[in-house]
């Protein structure tokens, strides 16, 4: 099963992760530095204080608005020239509040205190409203259960959204409940502080003795057969809806790849543990299908690939071929709490779907 079309982009990546967590309204004034790259929207980059907390995609976002003057006179064009010493002022719009109706659905909540929330997400959920997804989704549910107990700072689509799981990824999802609590913790998934582990099933096994891994640019290995992978990312050429690998343009994007176990006799498959360096959309599933490791179930990334009868058994075979999703969940999550200071960790199990799955590619849970 696809997502709807490209709901998972609407929320940024790690980097754009703050964007609506920095300066909730008002002006953002700064003097571009000495030599200022050629780009307006490079120099803004560079030289933007970091208490803005403006991502790059957000201030070409701002530039496209007509909310950056330079030297007092609006500049709309990115690639605009500027000079050193020009006075750059951003106006930032205030967070619109929020009109989406609650709904009375069952969320699984592992915490809540006053300032946020950590669920464990089903797939098959949308994380916020978006085209084709009006309603049912995790923002929907958080409206009914916190009622207007949820940070504004995400807009009126994401109230209380700091970060975001695709919409058939199960696993753990943090929920902004005060604007202060979004803009620390939006700050931490910025600078990558957070901790992220995935557990994943992928056709064949990502060892450094793995003949598919030869070759494929941006792979390395480090002590403990801890598969590194190491690209940009960034739109497809052809295919917007989905992310590609690059050498050269897109977002700078790591992921390490760890066997938990081999699957089959011989094996033909695996569970890895995944970690994030970056967060970028879709990553460990473009990630894996660049090495030749796609995730069973993923129709998007090429996961299709067929298991050997001999090595799983007709059932494997079976549940390979028909499972109705990427196998992805989102197993850990640490960050340290935006307000009390206090260094948390939280783990989700298995779901049943994916528990399942490896029992019938003889793999005992």
């Amino acid at each position: 099963m696809t997502d709807a079309p490209f709901h998972d982009d609407d929320l940024p990546d790690d980097d754009d992760a703050a964007h609506a967590a920095g300066i909730a309204a008002g002006l953002v004034t700064f003097l571009i530095a000495a030599d200022p790259p050629a780009r307006l929207d490079k120099a803004l980059a560079r030289d933007v204080p970091d208490d803005a907390v403006l991502s790059r995609s957000r201030l070409g976002r701002l530039i496209a608005d007509g909310a950056v003057a330079i030297d007092g006179a609006v500049v709309t064009d990115p690639r605009a020239r500027v000079r050193e010493g020009a006075a750059v002022a951003i106006t930032v719009a205030e967070a619109v509040e929020s009109h989406i109706a609650g709904q009375d659905i069952p969320l699984e909540i592992v915490f809540e205190d006053e300032h946020l929330i950590v669920l464990d997400k089903p797939a098959g959920m949308v994380v916020h409203p978006a085209p084709g997804t009006p309603d049912g989704t995790v923002v929907n549910a958080l409206i009914h259960h916190c009622g207007d107990a949820l940070s504004g700072v995400g807009g009126m689509k994401r109230p209380g959204i700091v970060h975001r799981i695709d919409k058939e990824t199960s696993g753990l999802l943090v929920v902004a409940k005060s604007d202060a609590a979004h803009r620390g913790l939006a700050a931490q998934f910025a600078d990558h502080s957070v901790q992220r582990r995935y557990l994943a099933v992928c056709f064949g096994v990502p060892d450094a003795n793995d003949p598919r891994l030869r070759g494929v640019k941006g792979t390395s290995f480090e002590p403990g057969n801890i598969l590194k992978v190491q690209t940009f990312l960034g739109r497809h050429r052809s295919d917007r809806q989905k992310q590609a690998v690059s050498f050269q343009t897109g977002r700078h994007a790591v992921t390490r790849v760890r066997i938990v176990a081999p699957l089959g006799t011989p094996a033909v498959a695996a569970l890895v543990e995944c970690w994030l360096e970056t967060g970028r959309t879709h990553q460990i599933r473009v990630h894996l299908s660049h090495c030749g490791h796609g995730l069973i179930g993923d129709p998007v990334y090429g996961g299709r690939q067929k298991l050997a009868e001999k090595a799983v058994g007709p059932a494997g075979v079976v549940a390979a071929r028909t499972f109705p999703r990427q196998a992805l969940h989102a197993a850990t999550l640490g960050f340290t709490h935006p307000i009390t200071g206090d260094e948390m960790e939280f783990t989700s199990d298995l779901p049943a779907d994916m528990a399942q799955l490896l029992l019938n590619l003889q793999y005992q849970v």
